[in-house]
């Protein structure tokens, strides 16, 4: 091993008391650069609040950009799924086009992106998926925050929570020492829900049997890829390319040779803006916790000897790829679940599949159930019913026992299915935009997010585009 183990009898260790820095106050404090992030502040913005976002990279966009999730995920509920995993390719039904399930700061994002050239529009061409490029989402990012006037620190990582008697303190470590910021409202869109567990709100992790989540995969980025010559083989051998994923031959015959050693039977990619680019999705990580720096160690070990493979394989043996060499892979491994926490509703799978509506709905959602196998290969994959969409309540967003403190993105309350549906990036932005609004609205009226009526807020987010019923 060359990287550190977790010591085999854990031991505490008393620090010294120390000073941080107050960085100053605010109404809405959002926790975490990523698509909720950015949902939230633009929501909170537009509803007239003052908001500071603070995010732990030197970037904005997240898993969109720290970790190379590309592209954004279907979010049309009239799709047909013709493939399983993170890279199935959802194709419109026969008779027709399928509807968005989610509006507002998501489109705002996708019309900035599309006249940067930083993406494509969602169509029946690209599978309903928005392929795009992470460098310039970075700056399509920065420009909107600008636009929007909210004030943006970078390089500072959540560490802390304290409750005052009329608002909430966020700890932060920074190059300059400890940093604290006061805000009416936090909305943590940390996407572990690090906020919310140091507040000490309750939380779940993983499958209910195990407790194991779902893997984490390292994405990269390979240039000087031919596509016309893939394109060639993927007509001639229809039987081992699907969409966008396949290959299960040639990846048993380099299983067998022993060139590729995966928990996983298949090869994902995506293409994306850029000419002889494609996006690789391939690497899998089981039985780790995003929430373990010892895990997280591993993992990125692991996943990177994966990739080394993986890009190895598609030069020696699939067409189109002779030439191709790893241009990035992602600032750290993708992590897909780590907690949820508990909310005053907590979404199930059932509701999802069976497309289930709330009367405190704020966002919508028709992603399938997505679940890669938390122990190994497979993938399980349900379909959200045909032209249907499910509801996400304003519950889901409100910690149990916990005041001035929402959430959003991946870290909501909900269980271990229904989070492989809404985990995908824009349906995070449509929890974020929600939460931002009713943060706002709370900070306005000086009173709990809890206690802010839920129609004023489905009418702020309707005035905002949201997709609401």
């Amino acid at each position: 091993m060359t990287y550190l183990m977790p010591p085999r009898v854990p031991r505490s260790v008393e620090l010294p008391p120390r000073q941080a820095l107050h960085a100053g106050s605010t109404q809405v404090l959002v926790v975490g650069g990523g698509p909720a992030g950015i949902g939230a502040a633009l929501g909170a913005a537009n509803a007239g609040a003052q908001v500071v976002l603070v995010e732990r990279y030197g970037f904005l966009g997240g898993n969109a950009t720290a970790a190379l999730v590309m592209p954004l995920m279907s979010f049309h509920n009239e799709v047909k799924q013709a493939v399983a995993g993170d890279a199935a390719r959802l194709l419109p039904p026969d008779h027709g086009e399928g509807e968005p399930v989610v509006g507002g700061v998501l489109w705002v994002l996708l019309e900035q992106l599309v006249r940067a050239k930083a993406a494509i529009r969602p169509s029946l061409e690209t599978g309903y998926t928005v392929p795009f490029d992470a460098e310039l989402f970075k700056l399509v990012l920065y420009e909107l925050l600008e636009t929007h006037e909210v004030r943006t620190l970078l390089h500072a990582t959540a560490s802390g929570f304290l409750p005052l008697p009329d608002r909430a303190r966020a700890v932060f470590e920074t190059k300059s020492g400890p940093v604290v910021i006061d805000a009416d409202v936090v909305v943590d869109c940390t996407g572990d829900g690090d906020i919310a567990a140091a507040a000490g709100a309750a939380y779940d992790i993983g499958r209910p049997e195990d407790g194991w989540t779902q893997p984490m995969t390292l994405m990269f980025r390979m240039v000087r890829f031919d596509h016309d010559e893939f394109a060639a083989y993927a007509h001639a051998n229809p039987d081992q390319w699907k969409g966008v994923h396949g290959l299960w031959d040639l990846v048993r015959a380099a299983t067998d040779a022993g060139e590729l050693d995966l928990p996983r039977e298949d090869i994902l990619f995506f293409a994306t803006p850029n000419t002889g680019e494609i996006a690789v999705n391939s690497t899998r990580v089981t039985e780790v916790l995003g929430t373990s720096v010892w895990d997280l160690t591993r993992a990125e070990f692991t996943a990177h000897r994966q990739m080394a493979q993986i890009a190895r394989f598609l030069r020696e043996r699939v067409p189109g790829f002779k030439d191709s060499y790893v241009a990035q892979s992602g600032v750290q491994v993708g992590v897909r679940e780590t907690r949820r926490i508990l909310g005053e509703y907590q979404l199930t799978g059932e509701d999802v599949l069976a497309a289930r509506t709330f009367d405190d709905a704020i966002a919508r959602g028709a992603y399938p159930v997505d679940i890669h196998n938390p122990s190994g290969r497979g993938t399980t994959l349900k379909r959200v019913p045909r032209g249907q969409s499910y509801d996400i309540p304003l519950r889901c967003l409100l910690p149990l026992d916990l005041e001035r403190v929402l959430v959003a993105g991946r870290c909501i309350s909900g269980d271990h299915i229904a989070h492989s549906s809404y985990r995908v990036m824009p349906i995070s932005m449509a929890t974020g935009q929600a939460a931002g609004v009713c943060a706002a609205l709370a900070s306005a009226r000086r009173t709990s997010p809890r206690d802010v009526p839920v129609a004023a807020i489905q009418d702020e987010l309707r005035s905002q585009g949201a997709s609401l019923r």
